[in-house]
């Protein structure tokens, strides 16, 4: 059984930054691992993945330049550096992991349960 759990959202302001945090238990040792967030009365949007090796991140427009994903797999850790936030940003943040990933959300199996992230203008 895989399971997911988000730490480090927050508030902050226009500007600032923040790390999230995702630990995974269970077998996603070789597994894809993901961002997405979801805003209010919008639909989850890919944020950023990462290949089980992290030799290959991808961005979605809103992430380059600002956010950087990484991931540590001795800790079953994935995490999304977040800097030059903007109020924008507000949302719930979600891992997500699967033994292929991509940047849709579709191709993901697991999920966690979300952080907030709230920034302030």
């Amino acid at each position: 059984q895989v399971q997911l759990v988000e730490s480090g959202g927050g508030l902050v302001q226009a500007g600032g930054s923040l790390r999230l945090s995702c630990v995974a238990s269970g077998r996603t040792f070789s597994y894809a691992m993901g961002w997405f967030r979801q805003a209010p009365g919008a639909e989850r949007e890919f944020v950023a993945a990462i290949r089980w090796n992290g030799g290959r991140k991808t961005y979605a427009d809103c992430a380059k330049g600002r956010f950087t994903i990484s991931r540590d797999n001795a800790k079953n850790t994935v995490y999304l550096q977040m800097n030059s936030l903007k109020p924008e940003d507000t949302a719930v943040y979600y891992c997500a992991t699967d033994p292929l990933g991509g940047d849709y959300a579709d191709r993901y199996r697991y999920w966690g349960q979300g952080t907030q992230v709230t920034v302030s203008s």
